[in-house]
């Protein structure tokens, strides 16, 4: 699966989280404005002391995003875990994915994949009985679906407060959950850790599983391999970059990190090559 963010993303979200214009950046370069916006657009850098230049304007690490944008990074494809089965879908082609954690016959979704009966099919094939549904963030490719989920099986529903208002359709009162921080919700013999990640939206919050035999965090859009997803507002890029860099990658370094669009990844590949992350 190749990466959810190109060297264009990468340089329009930090310049924009950065309430910069272009003009600024390139005064800053002395790159020409046009040449600037068509890289946003998705032309290809000329040379790497184009990458850098852009890099040192835009506060991100000049070496990981040379990595993205010339020698075509992308992180080692890790083997299948038991106990997780990823469920894909896509809104308006756009691919998302969610997934089902399972134990000793319970079932947490972690976000829906906005493919609901995907995510039923998984409990039925399984016989798991679903004892939560564990949302990243209220955007609809996440969280879209939860109520044709609750008809096939009533659970709780965790989400961060701040992100209520997101939600295309809320449930009930009694259903609707917002974890605190640090909070652990049983599956089986597994114990799910909230982490309030707020940046990507308000109320982010990623989930950490430790077993056993791995260790991962459930990210949403708070990272993309080699990226972060699109802070919302734009005023939250400071705050994202603290979840990021903080909660995120103060993971041990072998956790395995699952987000919502693109390759799974895990911390040490991301202090190693993610431009948004700090030198370690």
């Amino acid at each position: 699966m190749s990466l959810e963010d190109e060297f264009s993303d990468i340089i329009k979200k930090a310049r924009m989280g950065q309430g910069l214009s272009v003009a600024e950046i390139s005064r800053t370069t002395g790159l020409p404005g046009g040449d600037i916006t068509a890289l946003e657009r998705g032309d290809p850098p000329r040379d790497r002391a184009e990458v850098r230049a852009l890099a040192k304007a835009l506060g991100l690490r000049p070496g990981p995003l040379e990595q993205i944008a010339i020698d075509q990074w992308e992180p080692s494809v890790a083997s299948p875990i038991s106990w997780v089965e990823t469920v894909r879908g896509s809104i308006n082609g756009y691919g998302v994915q969610g997934y089902v954690v399972y134990d000793g016959g319970e079932a947490l979704l972690i976000d829906t994949a906005y493919n609901a009966s995907a995510m039923i099919d998984v409990l039925t094939h399984h016989h798991l009985r679903l004892v939560g549904i564990c949302l990243t963030h209220g955007h609809a490719d996440h969280a879209d679906g939860i109520d044709q989920i609750l008809k096939y099986r009533e659970a709780p529903v965790y989400l961060g407060l701040d992100d209520v208002d997101l939600l295309s359709w809320r449930p009930p009162a009694d259903q609707l959950k917002a974890p605190e921080d640090g909070q652990t919700i049983a599956v089986g013999r597994l114990r799910v850790q909230c982490l309030a990640t707020p940046g990507h939206t308000p109320g982010g919050i990623c989930y950490r599983v430790e077993a056993e035999s791995q260790r991962m965090c459930f990210v949403g859009d708070t990272l993309f391999a080699g990226s972060i997803g699109r802070s919302n507002p734009n005023t939250l890029y400071q705050t994202h970059l603290g979840s990021v860099r903080t909660r995120v990658l103060g993971l041990p370094p072998e956790y395995r990190l699952l987000p919502g669009h693109g390759p799974a990844t895990t911390v040490r590949e991301e202090l190693d090559h993610n431009p948004f992350a700090v030198d370690h």
